[in-house]
């Protein structure tokens, strides 16, 4: 089964984000009160464990859920494989893939932390479809 491991929140862009109990994600928006929200076509970002696991993790040591800034991070489905235009229902909502992966900006926190992301490789971005609450442990299912 695919799920939320975490819903993640920052204030401020290129930081790691930090993990809460529940978050509300808003038509043309995203999750309110995080940094990257905003009427566009990256509203809300999605890491799988998985792709977190490829990385060293002697560089990972003390790092947790977030520190990608990923607002999702996920178990037991490969994101980077979904094809854009996908559509997610996960907790109360329902999301599209609009991008996968993205160009890494220099200076970023993440990078100069671990030395590599592996977000502009394998994240995956969505817009919110249908509004809701995402909490850690909440299904996720790929809408046919």
């Amino acid at each position: 089964m695919a799920k939320v491991l975490a819903v993640n929140i920052s204030e401020t862009k290129g930081v790691p984000k930090e993990p809460i109990e529940k978050g509300y994600f808003e038509i043309n928006h995203g999750l309110v009160g995080d940094a990257h929200a905003g009427n566009w076509h990256r509203q809300v970002s999605l890491l799988a464990q998985e792709s977190i696991d490829k990385l060293d993790k002697e560089k990972l040591n003390g790092l947790c859920v977030g520190a990608f800034a990923e607002n999702l991070t996920t178990e037991g489905i490969i994101l980077y494989e979904l094809p854009i235009g996908t559509k997610l229902q996960i907790g109360e909502t329902e999301m599209e893939v609009t991008q996968i992966g993205k160009e890494c900006h220099m200076g970023c926190a993440i990078r100069n932390l671990v030395g590599d992301c592996v977000m502009p490789r394998e994240g995956i971005f969505t817009k919110v479809l249908k509004p809701g609450w995402i909490k850690a442990g909440d299904e996720i299912v790929v809408l046919k």
